[in-house]
């Protein structure tokens, strides 16, 4: 049976979930939870119990719509039942297949009242979620060993696990519109694993980057087609904001292609799960977890555009003296930073872009020859671009840290119309930003387009308005003259300079001898103050005698 045009949902269906509800629920099973699992364990259970509810929903809609749509061409039941299972009429649409005893309603039904009637084990609400995953998972492909068969495990509290089901049963996600569950679903996967990184602290940076970090890199790098590739690739948020990028840009999300590997084995079946729920091709992330170092999982293949926010500083990793990926410089045991970058120029097609988040330390550490290193790879004209970002963009380190922006070739070309070999921009974007509260700064919209912008401007990239110029204080385009006569050092702040004052108009003598007033009457005021002070303080004591 060929694939329909998509119709209306019928009449009279409960509106979707909004973002504020679902977040209300989701920190509602987080508190049934808490106190029989640690945080790192019940972000587990609940996002797979909200793929499995995902999943359902979406089937049960498709499969509604394909019914109405056949009744209404005027087939009877008898001929729906036959038609209805069609495969192609699910993922023909980007649905995934959900056999009857993965169905949430089939779950919700039978999870009923279990835990009072003294069932079994085998018999338990764990053992049909877990048994849920098994069949989904078997019925789709890309989604084979991914889910988590986590529910029937001793440390789960079935009667938890019964009220879970019934909370989410309210839930509702809908492909309806501009594919609203799906964006829905996305946001859930960024708001919870955001809320994870700041409850486990550093163990969060793990598998979340925040999200105005990731559309920074996105924003400069562009990527639009060819292999799009992340070596530690965490939950896939790299994937997911590239693949926004190219519908914000009426783009082909075909063009693309995404690969990558993760050495945890729960966040590469997180970054499985988030892109299959994107609609994006997930077989790139390979068939299991893998250390970048110890294996590279896609050895000969160069990528178009690389993305990555690799885990900060390593002292412990799998270091070969003699790996060929490193051309500049075998890296110190003590520290992976420059392996990662090595390994992420090895990967680099000869047209191809990189983004890298960093801690600030690579910009001009010499420990291990680190800077020998770092030499090397700017004599060779690799670097495009540094950015230094302002501090509390991450929850999960306090690490100050700055973006990398490499290029194999800064010609004028298809990439940009301006030369600009021997070049690198230098960006200091320490001020901007906004506090989300005490402990969180923000990038705004205007900030990344701000970076992004400069960026493009000076690139001479196709589309971009305006004429480069250096601003004191915030970018400066320096030679690698001036980076060698510097040391080699990146750190932005040293080649923008300042930010220029205006001028108040003011004669400077007069302005000395207006602060210098200023100053003394400050004084002659607190010693004032002072003696006021002082004499209220004898008064009480002498009243009090």
């Amino acid at each position: 049976m060929p694939p329909r045009k998509q119709s209306e949902a019928a009449a009279g269906t409960p509106a979707p979930t909004t973002m504020a509800d679902l977040k209300a629920t989701l920190w509602k099973a987080a508190d049934k939870l808490r106190g029989s699992l640690s945080a790192s364990q019940y972000k587990d259970v609940i996002l797979g119990l909200v793929f499995l509810k995902y999943v359902s929903d979406a089937y049960d809609e498709r499969r509604e719509l394909i019914r109405s749509d056949l009744a209404g061409q005027g087939y009877d039941d008898e001929q729906i039942d036959t038609l209805i299972d069609d495969p192609e009429e699910y993922q023909g649409y980007g649905v995934f297949l959900v056999p009857p005893q993965a169905r949430w309603r089939f779950l919700a039904e039978n999870a009923k009242g279990m835990p009072a009637q003294g069932m079994t084990p085998a018999q338990s609400v764990g053992a049909l979620v877990d048994a849920a995953m098994d069949t989904v998972m078997g019925a789709n492909p890309t989604l084979r060993g991914t889910l988590p068969k986590i529910y029937n495990r001793e440390n789960i509290d079935q009667r938890r696990l019964g009220e879970l089901l019934d909370l989410f049963n309210d839930t509702r996600f809908s492909r309806q519109g501009e594919h609203r569950a799906r964006d829905l679903m996305g946001e859930v996967y960024e708001y919870f694993l955001g809320a994870f990184a700041r409850a486990e602290g550093k163990r969060g940076g793990e598998f979340f980057t925040p999200p105005s970090v990731v559309k920074t890199l996105v924003e400069v790098l562009q990527p639009d087609h060819g292999r799009v590739y992340d070596p530690c690739c965490g939950s896939g948020g790299m994937f997911v904001q590239a693949e926004k990028f190219i519908a914000a840009h009426h783009g082909d999300p075909t063009g693309i292609a995404v690969y990558g590997q993760e050495a945890m084995e729960k966040t590469w079946r997180l970054a499985k799960m988030n892109l299959a729920i994107h609609g994006i091709e997930n077989t790139g992330l390979g068939t299991a977890w893998h250390d970048t170092f110890a294996r590279d999982v896609h050895p000969e293949m160069q990528m178009d555009f690389i993305l990555a926010n690799p885990p900060f500083n390593i002292k412990d990793w799998v270091r070969n003296t003699e790996d060929p990926r490193w051309r500049f410089g075998v890296p110190p045991a003590t520290n992976a930073n420059f392996a990662w970058i090595q390994h992420i120029l090895s990967k680099l097609a000869p047209g191809g872009r990189a983004g890298v988040v960093m801690a600030n330390g690579s910009m001009s550490s010499n420990t291990g020859g680190e800077g020998d290193i770092r030499a090397a790879i700017v004599r060779a004209d690799q670097v495009a671009c540094m950015v230094a970002l302002p501090t509390q963009l991450f929850r999960s380190t306090g690490i100050p840290v700055c973006l990398w922006f490499f290029a194999k070739h800064k010609e004028a070309g298809a990439q940009g119309a301006i030369d600009r070999k021997g070049q690198v921009l230098f960006i200091d974007a320490r001020d901007l930003g906004y506090m989300v509260d005490r402990a969180e700064r923000d990038l705004a919209p205007e900030d990344i387009a701000r970076i992004a912008d400069t960026f493009h401007i000076w690139r001479g990239t196709p589309g971009a308005m305006g004429t480069y110029e250096d601003v004191p204080g915030f970018c400066k385009s320096a030679t690698l003259a001036e980076i060698k006569a510097n040391g080699y050092v990146l750190t932005p702040g040293r080649y923008v300079g300042s930010a220029e004052v205006p001028d108040d108009g003011e004669p400077l003598d007069d302005k000395i001898a207006r602060l210098t007033s200023e100053v003394r009457d400050g004084f002659a005021l607190r010693a004032n103050l002072q003696q006021r002070v002082l004499a209220a303080l004898d008064s009480l004591e002498v009243n009090h005698e």
